[in-house]
């Protein structure tokens, strides 16, 4: 049976927190954190913010959550210090000759896959969903990803073919801000 792809609804955060606490970069070890992690942690308040903004995705297999994806605007991101270095170096970034504003780009991640199911296709079925369905109102999507974090980026720039935009510095650790075109 393969995993339903689906824009997620209530009964589904204790699976997404589940996986994100198996997950989470401050509960790995550094071995662990070679197979990938995520960076903020998120609660059912916030899920439940994102999911008003139908930015909360899912991968459900035989009734388990096998995969997340979230997405928002500024606005709710801001709340956290490294989205708002980010949200100030928006106006010096361009992106296939398109300004990125706040009004006209949106934050996507994190995203997290089961372990057991990586290599599945979920990763880019996920991107998919999520992509068409922010279309409508955001021409350009932004994500971050550590560098410390190879495996997220060779996925995101192999896989999806999303581009380095932007590197910044924030609490000791570097990253890459990347970007794609929410159209095909």
């Amino acid at each position: 049976m393969f995993p339903v792809i689906r824009i997620a609804i209530e009964s589904d955060f204790d699976g997404i927190l589940d996986l994100q606490s198996r997950n989470l970069y401050s509960k790995l070890s550094i071995s662990e954190l070679e197979n990938g992690f995520v960076m903020t942690p998120f609660t059912p308040d916030l899920l439940m913010k994102l999911l008003l903004q139908s930015g909360v995705f899912v991968a459900e297999d035989a009734g388990h959550i096998v995969g997340y994806l979230l997405a928002g605007d500024w606005e709710f991101f801001s709340q956290w210090e490294i989205f708002e270095l980010m949200i100030s170096r928006l106006p010096n970034l361009k992106f296939e000759d398109r300004e990125i504003t706040l009004d006209r780009s949106f934050q996507y991640g994190p995203i997290c896959i089961d372990r057991a199911s990586r290599g599945s296709g979920i990763f880019p079925q996920l991107f998919d969903l999520m992509r068409s369905s922010f279309a409508p109102k955001f021409p350009v999507g932004v994500t971050f990803i550590n560098k410390l974090n190879s495996r997220s980026f060779a996925a995101h720039t192999r896989k999806l073919d999303l581009k380095v935009v932007d590197e910044f510095e924030f609490n000791g650790n570097s990253f890459y801000t990347l970007a794609f075109l929410t159209a095909n």
